[in-house]
């Protein structure tokens, strides 16, 4: 098994691409190019980060420690995010998925009032590659049988957890999503959705209403319209990289606002 070090080498390269910002309906706010080289150093002991994005002063990093609040899947996928949700302090998360030359990073942040503030989609290939970009996620995409594994690492670093997934997405007579979804053992878990163009919001608990952003390149955004005290609550990205391929990463909080563990999902539609 792969160190939590050895796995952020994965990510090793020069990385273009651009980033977006999105409105929580959708809207496309700004899109700036970007390039982003990732080198080890020290016989790979250490790295450092240069992020040069047209019109920002270059971020530049040296790295030989990993924070506490970012975990690495030995693919390279990542997040790194708040710990401790709390009253008026702003909460996000980056989440970070590849595929062989492509990277799709996705950024959420909430703002002191525990609203959406800003959501950026980063979408990266390796240099002297092809982007490959996919379209626009739509639901038609997505209705059907997925099956898949899924894979969950914890803040304390204890063993993984591997576990079948199963998720159907159908559309019922009323025209709403309805989604059945289960997690190993676990019982189905059985939700529905309005479908308003690219957002589908699951408003069957009016006190915590989840929405879902479809984005381009087959990304989707998954968080809640607005993160409550004192009750648990995730955030998700997902991607759809082939037409029945696709993998999502959820980042879970506790009731405490807890960060308590990050969920690797690869799926393929079998219906």
């Amino acid at each position: 098994m792969l160190s939590q070090w050895e796995s952020f080498l994965q990510n090793l390269g020069i990385w273009v691409g651009s980033f977006t910002q999105f409105s929580f309906t959708g809207e496309e706010l700004e899109n700036i190019p970007s390039r982003l080289h990732l080198e080890g150093s020290n016989n790979n002991q250490s790295a450092r980060l240069t992020l040069q994005r047209q019109g920002v002063q270059d971020l530049v990093l040296e790295l030989s420690t990993l924070s506490r609040s970012l975990l690495f899947f030995e693919n390279g996928a990542f997040s790194q995010g708040t710990i401790q949700f709390s009253p008026f302090s702003e909460f996000g998360a980056e989440f970070g998925l590849i595929h062989h030359n492509r990277r799709l990073r996705l950024v959420q942040l909430f703002d002191t009032n525990n609203n959406l503030q800003k959501l950026t989609l980063i979408r990266e290939y390796r240099e002297g590659t092809q982007l490959n970009e996919r379209p626009r996620l739509t639901i038609d995409a997505l209705l059907g049988e997925w099956e898949g594994e899924a894979i969950t690492i914890y803040p304390d670093w204890r063993e993984p957890s591997n576990f079948p997934t199963k998720m159907q997405l159908a559309v019922d007579s009323s025209g709403r999503l309805v989604q059945n979804n289960s997690f190993g053992n676990n019982p189905t878990l059985t939700s529905s959705a309005t479908i308003n163009g690219y957002i589908l919001n699951f408003d069957q608990n009016p006190q915590n209403p989840i929405q879902v952003l479809m984005l381009p390149d087959g990304a989707s955004a998954t968080f809640p319209i607005k993160a409550q005290l004192n009750q648990p609550l995730f955030l998700e990205v997902g991607w759809l990289l082939e037409t029945n391929l696709r993998q999502r990463m959820i980042r879970m909080y506790n009731e405490k606002g807890e960060w308590v563990s990050l969920t690797l999902v690869t799926e393929r539609k079998v219906n």
